[in-house]
């Protein structure tokens, strides 16, 4: 039943892998030792490594496995526009329509499994460490997940699923190969967050990190202006990935806006005070949740596009 789900996956362009559930405390100690051990920043555990939830939904008591499925995913162009010119701004991979996402896998895995007596039930996991530890994906030296045929350009999604899982490919967490003699991303990186003398990130050093947080945080003085490269998150790292050259140039338009919106944005009109359909335009480029920090990021990419 196993690999008939996968290559039901694989048809739809998907990618999957299935674990027994009694890795589910696995996934919690690792999380928890990285923690633990220094790893993993504290401020950056309690906002995205904090809120996992390590036991099976009320929805499905009798899981028996986990399923991991990443598919693929594009950046995404938002094009404002100032001064009578237009202005692009990248999203990168994995920002946009998550829920669209989550329930296209979640729709797709009930049509193979209930025919057989099988649900999938979503949960709230820790996708990448999932999909490195049963052989989905592997790590790159940026701590992004790679996929096989994808790049990092895909979303991962995890669900519980009574469906038995006899065969157990889980296995330790792997970075890729190419990393061992590859130096691209670490010189790539303005911030210094990826080092040569340990695996783990540097979160604190990371853009991403910082252009994820409300608007009325500043950032930190030793972030350079001029390394502001998307509207949230940052492709420094990935551009430069050799992973990646088949898919680097994978853009689809999300939404475009206009100088008198823009000039909203980066005035920091709130969102509850923007017109009807500013906002629909937002909502359907499912930037609405990132409007808390996207005025901020808006004006820090535009003065890094007059600086160059």
């Amino acid at each position: 039943m196993i690999a008939q789900l996968l290559d039901h996956l694989e048809e739809n362009g998907y990618r999957g892998r299935v674990v027994p559930i009694g890795h589910l405390g696995d996934l919690q100690e690792e999380i928890l030792a990285r923690h633990e051990q220094g790893l993993i920043d504290d401020e950056l555990y309690q906002l995205y490594l904090s809120g996992f939830v390590f036991q099976p939904p009320e929805s499905l008591p009798a899981a028996r496995s986990l399923i991991v499925v990443a598919v693929p995913h594009p950046q995404f162009r938002i094009t404002f526009t100032w001064q009578g010119e237009p202005v692009p701004a990248i999203v990168p991979p994995t920002y946009l329509y998550a829920r669209e996402v989550n329930a296209q896998v979640g729709e797709l895995l009930t049509r193979h499994l209930e025919p057989a007596g099988y649900h999938a039930v979503r949960g709230m996991l820790p996708v990448k460490l999932l999909a490195v530890r049963s052989g989905l994906a592997a790590y790159g030296q940026n701590n992004i997940t790679y996929v096989p045929g994808l790049g990092s350009f895909h979303r991962l999604a995890a669900f519980y699923s009574d469906l038995p899982c006899p065969e157990d490919p889980w296995q330790a967490a792997a970075m890729m190969d190419r990393c061992q003699t590859c130096t691209a991303c670490q010189r790539a990186c303005p911030g210094g967050a990826i080092a040569a003398d340990r695996f783990q990130l540097h979160a604190e050093r990371c853009i991403t990190f910082h252009n994820e947080k409300p608007a009325d945080v500043p950032f930190p003085a030793w972030l350079d202006p001029a390394w502001h490269n998307c509207l949230i998150g940052c492709m420094h790292c990935q551009r430069v990935c050799p992973e990646d050259r088949a898919v680097i140039g994978w853009v689809e338009d999300a939404a475009s806006f206009s100088e008198q919106e823009t000039a909203l944005f980066l005035r920091g009109v709130p969102l509850d005070q923007l017109p009807a359909e500013t906002v629909d335009k937002l909502r359907q480029a499912d930037l609405e949740s990132q409007y808390d920090s996207m005025p901020r990021n808006l004006a820090a990419l535009m003065k890094a596009r007059e600086a160059q």
